[in-house]
């Protein structure tokens, strides 16, 4: 069974034609819990989201910051497992139609195997995978099978990458290139900063691919700013916070398809 990366490039290429940005929603899966999970992305779906990452719940996230580390100990210590994260995504993808990615480090993928991780994600209706800590150079197996499949590679560049490496990431990559905004771990800023819109030009000089920035936004008005200069915009720690701060999983179902609506509606903004 192929996966759905055609899906994904549709639907970023059909809010291109709307004249928007995509709304690119990230929540880990078994989060409150694993059905909890998969009840807030159909949530957020339902706000308003393009698409969704399903985060694969790491005990060592060195690249987020405490709001999903947080989410993810949860997760862990609920006894999440591969096997949940395919679940979260056949779900959410089947109740919507819309384009699900898994969002994992690569040491997780590396244990459970290559082979076996891209079959299960293909045949869960899986868009591909957006692989924060995988080096271009050593990625070749993994996008043998992610391309067999029908799997999107997602890459991320941060503002500390050169053009010449910008190129070497994004010739690799498939689907849309994650922009790191900043450098630094996830969460919620008061500005996303200049340095996202450099680096999204920088990046589509070297690349047709759609650019996303993530890392910061956290409300309407950072989202529409994004809006004006990325093809995409990543928003992660602000839906988790509005799980967290719910006072039981009804509630934070809730208030993540609350919120998926106020930064829908900015990235419909006309500037």
């Amino acid at each position: 069974m192929s996966g759905n990366i055609q899906l994904l490039q549709h639907t970023l290429e059909q809010a291109r034609t709307e004249n928007r940005a995509a709304l690119i929603a990230y929540l880990p899966a078994g989060f409150p819990t694993v059905d909890g999970g998969i009840e807030a992305v159909k949530a957020v779906f339902d706000g308003g989201a393009d698409v969704v990452e399903v985060g694969l719940p790491h005990s060592d996230p060195v690249l987020d910051g405490p709001v999903i580390q947080t989410a993810d100990d949860i997760a862990l210590r609920g006894g999440v497992r591969i096997a949940d994260v395919m679940r979260t995504v056949r779900e959410a993808h089947e109740a919507t139609g819309k384009p699900v990615l898994v969002m994992t480090y690569w040491n997780p993928i590396d244990r459970y195997g290559v082979e076996r991780f891209t079959a299960e994600l293909a045949e869960a209706g899986g868009a591909g995978c957006i692989l924060p800590d995988l080096p271009v150079q050593e990625s070749a197996v993994w996008r043998e099978h992610a391309d067999k499949h029908g799997l999107a590679t997602v890459f991320v560049v941060a503002p500390s990458s050169k053009d010449e490496r910008l190129a070497t990431i994004t010739e690799a990559g498939s689907g849309f290139v994650y922009a790191a905004s900043l450098m630094g771990v996830t969460g919620t800023r008061e500005s996303v900063g200049e340095q996202a819109a450099d680096l999204v030009r920088r990046t589509r000089a070297t690349s047709g691919l759609p650019v996303c920035v993530g890392l910061g936004v956290s409300n309407a008005e950072q989202a529409a700013e994004v809006a004006t200069f990325a093809d995409g915009v990543i928003v992660g720690s602000a839906f988790v916070k509005r799980m967290l701060d719910a006072d039981d999983q009804a509630a934070g179902v809730a208030a993540v398809r609350e919120l998926a609506g106020e930064l829908a509606r900015g990235v419909r903004r006309v500037s």
